[in-house]
C-alpha cells in the first residue's frame, strides 16, 4: 500500500495537496495557497522523499520528508480521510527516520490533535513570516 514517489504521481498529489490543504487551512485565503503551488510542485516535491498511500492503484495520500526529518507534507484525499490512510503514513516514516519534527498551524486544531496523539509534541510556537499564522513547531517523541 505504501511506495515510493514516482514523477508520474505528481500531478494526482498536487490535486491531493490543493484540495486538502485549502479545506484544513480554510482560516488562510485560498490565494496564498494557490501561489504556493508551483513551489510546492516544482521545489517541495523535487526535493522530498515523498511516500505514496497507493490502494490499487488509486493514490489517496502522501507523506514528505525533507532534510532527513522534517515531515513537510502530509495529506490525504479529501474523499478518504478519516479512514486511517494518515495514521498509516505517519507510522510508516516514524519506522524509517529518526527525529521527525514538523510545523503546523495552530488553528488546524484537526491536525494538532492527531500529531499530539501520534507523540508529537510542541517543542515552539512562532508566527508563520509567509502567512502570518500561528504556527506549531513539533518534535516526535518515541514513547517505547
Amino acid at each position: 500500500m505504501i511506495r515510493d514517489f514516482e514523477n508520474k504521481d505528481l500531478n494526482k498529489i498536487m490535486n491531493i495537496w490543493q484540495t486538502s490543504t485549502t479545506k484544513a487551512h480554510h482560516f488562510i485565503n485560498k490565494d496564498y495557497w494557490n501561489k504556493n503551488y508551483y513551489l510546492v510542485k516544482n521545489v517541495y516535491i523535487p526535493n522530498s522523499k515523498t511516500y505514496i498511500y497507493d490502494d490499487r492503484s488509486i493514490i489517496k495520500g502522501f507523506i514528505s520528508i525533507l532534510d532527513h526529518n522534517f515531515i513537510g507534507a502530509l495529506f490525504v484525499d479529501i474523499n478518504n480521510q478519516s479512514l486511517g490512510i494518515g495514521s498509516i503514513l505517519l507510522e510508516y516514516v516514524v519506522e524509517k527516520y529518526n527525529n521527525l519534527k514538523l510545523s503546523v498551524y495552530k488553528e488546524n486544531k484537526q491536525a494538532v490533535k492527531f500529531y499530539i496523539k501520534k507523540n508529537f509534541q510542541i517543542i515552539k510556537k512562532q508566527t508563520n513570516k509567509d502567512s502570518g499564522f500561528v504556527e506549531y513547531n513539533m518534535e516526535f517523541i518515541n514513547k517505547n
